[in-house]
């Protein structure tokens, strides 16, 4: 990787996402590099199933109920996988032609190469397919009427602090109760992992706390992997009031981090799926240098020590317009 010889300005982080909190937690130099320097990423097979995956539960929903089946659920994949492809070209990457073998025509329209017709791209569909086939087993999309999906939110914290994600689903219930979804095309988390997978559906409540005044009633996720799962939450002020905090501390110490250049490298369990070993001192690597930041961040919360905030109705609809 080319790495810079000087340090550049650059626009500072302007809020939280689910997964940059995570980041953070997880790594502080894995979010520098992400979030600061932006270094690029190649598309992974897993990453972009997930997307895929996302992506035909999203548009089976555009259907009526009654032809929300396996079989249209399976019909979506192809012409979904054709819509990744137009507008990520780079993600035919992911299944080069097999070494001395003709390039193949895969059949979908952008003569993508793999051995024997599309074996490695016939292969990682049909492991799309297992999860959606799953993800009937643990709901009935007929039985469902979302009133969003793929929902972009957004809030402002009075401190400041902008809060950012998308939330795979919203579901409300006729007596008006608010339920949040998230799919999840890995294994559901041990019990000792659960408070950390629940983090990322917590932040969403609290944004649509925040921007729509109403605390959801339900936080679900959907686990497609291993052999699917269920996981429910059902949060209260209390919870809300202290991610809250708990997201405040997280952000004042990115926020000395930002100012002072210091975002150490942490090894960890993800450390091996890494795409910046190269920029990494734990594995004999080199940051690029740091650029320098030319503006303060939006907030600085009163002095405290940082807490980890994974360990831890009524609405008629949600609308995208706040």
């Amino acid at each position: 990787m080319q790495q810079t010889e000087t340090a550049r300005p650059a626009v500072p982080p302007s809020g939280l996402s689910p997964s940059r909190a995570g980041d953070f937690l997880t790594c502080p130099l894995l979010y520098r590099l992400r979030v600061i320097d932006k270094l690029p990423e190649p598309p992974s097979p897993a990453a972009t199933k997930g997307t895929l995956v996302h992506a035909v539960l999203e548009r089976l929903f555009d259907h009526p109920a009654a032809e929300r089946t396996p079989e249209r659920a399976l019909a979506l994949l192809r012409p979904q996988w054709e819509r990744l492809l137009g507008e990520r070209p780079e993600l035919g990457e992911l299944f080069p032609p097999a070494p001395d073998s003709p390039a193949a025509d895969t059949g979908i329209g952008t003569g993508i190469g793999t051995e024997t017709i599309g074996e490695q791209l016939a292969r990682w569909l049909a492991e799309a397919e297992k999860l959606l086939g799953q993800w009937f087993r643990l709901e009935d999309p007929t039985r469902l009427e979302p009133v969003e999906r793929e929902l972009y939110v957004e809030t402002v914290l009075d401190s400041g602090l902008k809060l950012r994600g998308y939330i795979d689903r919203v579901d409300v219930a006729p007596t008006g109760e608010v339920r949040l979804v998230d799919y999840k095309t890995g294994r559901a988390p041990s019990r000792d992992f659960e408070g950390k997978a629940m983090f990322q559906m917590k932040f969403y409540a609290l944004v649509v706390w925040r921007w729509k005044g109403v605390i959801p009633k339900r936080l679900q996720l959907v686990y497609l992997g291993g052999g699917g799962d269920v996981v429910s939450y059902d949060p209260d002020e209390a919870d809300l009031r202290s991610v809250e905090r708990k997201l405040l501390a997280l952000w004042e110490t990115i926020s000395r981090a930002v100012a002072s250049g210091e975002f150490p490298a942490t090894r960890n369990r993800l450390c091996d799926w890494c795409d910046h070993q190269a920029s990494c001192p734990e594995f004999g690597g080199t940051p690029p240098p740091y650029p320098l930041p030319i503006l303060p961040l939006p907030v600085v919360p009163a002095a405290r020590t940082v807490e980890d905030p994974t360990g831890d109705a009524r609405m008629s609809t949600m609308s995208k317009e706040s």
